[in-house]
């Protein structure tokens, strides 16, 4: 399926009945957020979740929620965009990825950290009566974005609520985010989140450094 085409589909539709729809759109930090939110402030009155137990240690943790938030209050989008805080639970996420920490980067271990953000973004959606939920996850071309929508499809059966299909890197997404990174300033950090990621990417920096020696 294109992702991409099939979001294009969903915002003419609504653009037809002069329909605003409520979007509420996980973001994982800022960087992936903004030109997510270039994209689609609009056509939907947005407002970010922050839900990302996954992110070690809680100083980053905070650290990119706040650079959410930095971010929110510079960006000029067409409808004003909300903001969901959630608490930092970093219990749910090990518990999400029990038997898989060894897994690389990209194997079962993500799928299970992108099904405990969505499922969590799918019951906020349906609680505060949301039109879609989405997730700027497929920003990044080191994510799955099958996975990602697959997953967003499942949660929108289960919950009874529409899922926002995306594949945001399309249409040189995730170039542009690095170019609004750098006209914001925005921190832009170096490994994806759980402690797993950090340390498989120091074991690899140390390995490169082995092999130039």
């Amino acid at each position: 399926m294109n992702y991409q085409l099939e979001m294009e589909k969903i915002i003419e539709k609504e653009q037809e009945q002069n329909h605003v729809p409520t979007l509420l759109l996980h973001s994982c930090c800022a960087p992936c957020s903004s030109s997510v939110l270039e994209r689609l402030n609009s056509f939907f009155q947005i407002t970010i979740l922050y839900y990302n137990p996954n992110i070690d240690p809680e100083e980053e943790y905070d650290k990119r929620k706040e650079e959410e938030k930095r971010f929110l209050s510079l960006f000029p989008s067409k409808y004003p965009i909300s903001f969901l805080d959630c608490d930092y639970d970093r219990n749910s996420f090990y518990e999400a990825v029990k038997g898989f920490e060894h897994c690389k980067e990209g194997e079962e271990r993500c799928y299970r950290c992108y099904q405990l953000r969505l499922e969590k973004t799918a019951k906020e959606a349906q609680k505060n009566h949301f039109d879609y939920f989405g997730t700027t996850l497929s920003i990044s071309p080191y994510k799955n974005s099958n996975w990602i929508n697959e997953i967003g499809f499942s949660l929108a059966k289960k919950y009874q609520i529409s899922y926002l299909p995306a594949d945001f890197k399309k249409k040189n997404g995730y170039q542009r985010s690095i170019e609004l990174s750098q006209k914001y300033q925005l921190y832009r950090q170096d490994y994806c989140g759980c402690i797993y990621s950090k340390l498989e990417k120091e074991r690899k920096e140390k390995e490169k450094k082995e092999i130039k020696v």
